[in-house]
């Protein structure tokens, strides 16, 4: 029997709030999912994807709020340009507010708690990618979540994103623990989202138009 909304949301959270890790429709493309404030659970996706874990992940965010919980200062900049957005549109923010690498710490274990995001999702310059989805499913999903959560394209790395369900490989499918309706992706663009890299006082860099 098909499952309503609420049963999926609720089932999506579960898996979250436990570790695990989804794959799940966006706004943009298939995505690789799991809470961005669990190192394990972050980990876990770079393996999935056969990816290095010294480059940085994308994050989704419920809306400003959220973000503004995991930066140390906002830039008037990136809520200018978030307020008058119509398109996916990634903003590499500054001073991304994490623990430092287990290695660093001296302690080999990774610290996690959900007012930090995991190290592994930050860039080494202390900068993180994070979208306020278009799709509500993904926006409702984070705002019940209450953090961010990754969402990397759902191939390997190397390969092409997969623009629908249809275009995600068995390997993939089969690595997570648990899977979205597929019924949800209608209305995402199958396309990449923009990407600007903003500075703490204001410079925009366009990384990807």
């Amino acid at each position: 029997m098909k499952k309503n909304l609420n049963e999926i949301m609720s089932e999506t959270l579960s898996v979250l709030k436990a570790g695990g890790t989804i794959l799940y429709p966006t706004d943009t493309v298939w995505g690789l999912g799991c809470d961005a404030t669990d190192p394990v659970a972050v980990a876990k996706i770079y393996a999935i994807k056969q990816r290095s874990d010294n480059r940085s992940l994308v994050l989704l965010a419920s809306d400003m709020d959220m973000i503004a919980k995991y930066i140390r200062v906002v830039p008037q900049m990136a809520i200018e340009l978030v307020a008058v957005n119509d398109r996916p549109m990634t903003l590499i923010y500054p001073g991304a507010i994490t623990y430092s690498r287990p290695e660093d710490s001296g302690t080999g274990v990774p610290k996690s708690d959900r007012y930090h995001l995991a190290y592994n999702t930050v860039a080494s310059d202390g900068t993180v990618g994070i979208r306020i989805p278009m799709m509500d499913f993904c926006k409702r999903l984070i705002f019940k979540l209450g953090r961010p959560i990754v969402s990397t394209s759902a191939n390997l790395s190397g390969e092409p994103a997969p623009r629908t369900f249809a275009d995600i490989p068995q390997t993939i499918r089969s690595a997570v623990d648990y899977v979205v309706d597929p019924s949800l992706e209608a209305g995402a663009t199958g396309l990449p989202s923009q990407i600007i890299k903003i500075g703490l006082h204001g410079e925009v860099r366009i990384i990807r138009s």
